[in-house]
């Protein structure tokens, strides 16, 4: 019997496209999408999908989650993590190095991280971050030709996870790291908070008895953020290295990174979703579940990162998951300071970004998708596969109702500890469906709203510009 055109078609679904949404209808074969248009017929099809009445978005590439194998997989894995990432929309994440023991900063660890990753599964695709740590300038290359995407780097301390954990870099060590990077052609990813300001601070407040959670945000003020900006585009100024900065908090440091892009420098920036949906008072509220570094500021802050994003000075978003068991976010007597400090958010980015950007503020879909997909996939070379809703690439879908508000239950999170600052959030939309190359990796029932994981965890490594 002779194939027919299409393995699968997606049909009758409103399709956000680089450049606008459109009533089309997608054909895949073989993983990929092969025919982008109105009205494909459903007699060539081994298999119709509807998505009549929804939004279908480019799956969603996550470039900042923290998983935490080897090591620490009882906070999170590939297993859990991944299918959480699935159930958000989400196709393909790059992992970071430090949340692991050992921290990928060598061959050795990469070699351990793969590992885990093919003993658990993954339910989506992946590739990885090396990291810059004290001491490790020499193992750069071996990393780069093993794949990394990139390297991670922290100007303050990133919070002890045990023995052999990843160490923040003080100046001259960012300073031969990036000259190593630059000359391998790579890109260094920075978490942007002077360590002087930060630690002295925190010591002044702990010192006087100050712990509440307000003590904890006026120990991470803008400025450490701003300082941290400015020296490493400094750097990068003498050095040549590609930057990228992550999580940032302040629309002050973005109009300095969009200075440094309009001189020439090779720079972008990321934001996080629980920057652009909640406030310091939220923070407060919430308690430590909320905590992140550097953390959420005010609603000021907050509208001004929505413009930023809304013009494109923001390049991407990306969820900064960063799981714990719950014990970790309890602020013993009282002291917020000793608490983990991380959000688990990466099955809902998606949501976030779309209720607040589209259904709150009339943000185009298609300029949040770009920068929950395409602006990702094209920064760190994955945009050979991912990215967008374009023929030649990987048919990874996330179908999506924008009329199903619902309210966040700690049942419904994928986690392997479900517990996340989002629970009790109202959300304007709901991910119904996920396709990874074509096939349904996740599906919501639309009668009991249950959602789950469908088939087994085929999801692949990604090596940056190469295909797999």
């Amino acid at each position: 019997m002779q194939r027919k055109r299409w393995d699968v078609l997606v049909v009758k679904g409103h399709v956000v496209l680089p450049g606008g949404t459109d009533l089309v209808d997608i054909g895949i074969r073989d993983g990929k999408i092969i025919s982008v248009g109105p009205d494909l017929p459903e007699a060539d099809a081994e298999r119709v999908l509807s998505a009549e009445g929804k939004h279908v978005f480019a799956g969603v590439v996550d470039a900042h989650v923290h998983l935490n194998e080897p090591g620490l997989g009882a906070w999170e894995g590939f297993a859990t993590g991944t299918a959480a990432l699935a159930a958000g929309g989400c196709t393909a994440f790059i992992d970071m190095p430090l949340n692991g023991l050992p921290p990928t900063v060598n061959l050795p660890a990469l070699e351990l991280k793969l590992a885990a990753a093919r003993q658990d599964g993954a339910h989506v695709d992946y590739a990885l971050w090396g990291g810059l740590v004290p001491g490790n300038a020499g193992e750069l290359a071996a990393l780069a030709g093993a794949g990394v995407v990139g390297f991670k780097a922290f100007m303050s301390s990133p919070g002890d996870t045990g023995e052999g954990c990843f160490q923040h870099v003080d100046d001259a060590m960012l300073f031969e790291g990036m000259q190593a990077i630059a000359s391998l052609g790579g890109i260094l990813s920075l978490h942007a908070e002077s360590e002087p300001i930060v630690s002295a601070l925190a010591a002044q407040k702990l010192a006087a008895g100050d712990r509440t959670m307000r003590d904890y945000l006026d120990a991470r003020p803008p400025q450490a953020e701003l300082e941290a900006v400015k020296l490493a585009l400094d750097m990068a100024r003498r050095t040549g290295c590609r930057l990228h900065f992550v999580h940032i908090s302040t629309a002050e440091a973005i109009d300095l990174i969009s200075e440094a892009k309009r001189d020439g420098l090779d720079v972008t920036a990321e934001t996080c979703p629980h920057y652009l949906a909640f406030t310091d008072e939220d923070v407060i509220r919430i308690g430590a579940g909320a905590k992140c570094s550097p953390p959420i500021r005010s609603a000021r802050e907050r509208e001004e990162l929505w413009k930023r994003l809304a013009e494109g000075e923001i390049d991407l978003v990306a969820s900064d998951h960063s799981p714990c068991p719950p014990s970790m976010k309890e602020a013993e007597n009282g002291n917020y300071f000793e608490a983990w400090g991380g959000i688990l958010g990466a099955q809902s980015t998606l949501e976030v970004v779309v209720t607040e950007g589209w259904h709150k503020r009339g943000i185009p879909l298609h300029v949040l998708s770009r920068a929950l997909s395409a602006a990702p996939a094209e920064r760190f070379g994955l945009n050979v596969y991912k990215g967008k809703i374009e023929i030649g690439l990987d048919a990874d879908l996330a179908v999506v109702d924008l009329n199903a508000p619902y309210v966040l239950s700690a049942e419904q999170l994928l986690y392997k500890h479900p517990h996340s600052a989002y629970v009790g959030c109202r959300f304007g939309c709901q991910v119904e469906m996920t396709l990874l190359r074509g096939n349904i990796i996740y599906k919501r029932r639309a009668d009991t709203g249950e959602g789950k994981i469908v088939g087994t965890a085929n999801g692949r490594r990604l090596l940056p510009g190469r295909r797999p």
